[in-house]
């Protein structure tokens, strides 16, 4: 498939898929968690966290973070991402407010929370998994 069709089912994919794993470098070796993924138009990932957590500490050590996203759990042939890349923790505010939701003040007194940081995850390579005879195919940026 050429990189058009690619870049249009991997964008697919990001844009009805807001559930996946992060997984970090610990001690050498992975850390996997469930995440919130949002993602602005191009590739770049978006996921809000508490400053205090595992994963920033992880993230200021070892900026290398893989993803999986867009499994439905309906069968071995579901279409999902492998993605590469580099994390960045950013607390600038008009992220925070972009990402901001009301079901986050379980973990936040506000959008203008000290605590509330976002993880902006820049791929390095997309992966497109079980989308047809020509997968795996992958989308290098």
């Amino acid at each position: 498939m050429d990189q058009q069709e690619l870049k249009k089912k991997i964008y697919n994919i990001m844009d009805r898929h807001k559930i996946g794993t992060l997984a970090t470098v610990k001690n050498g070796k992975p850390h996997t968690r469930y995440m919130t993924f949002s993602n602005d138009d191009e590739f770049t990932f978006y996921t809000p966290t508490h400053k205090e957590t595992h994963k920033a500490e992880e993230i200021e050590e070892n900026p290398n973070v893989h993803i999986l996203i867009g499994y439905e759990g309906e069968g071995l042939g579901d279409s999902y991402l492998e993605v590469e890349g580099q994390a960045k923790i950013r607390e600038d505010q008009k992220i925070k407010d972009w990402l901001w939701s009301e079901q986050m003040e379980r973990w936040f007194t506000s959008k203008g929370d000290p605590d509330y940081i976002v993880l902006e995850i820049y791929p390095e390579s997309i992966r497109l998994m079980n989308a047809g005879d020509n997968t795996p195919e992958t989308l290098e940026l």
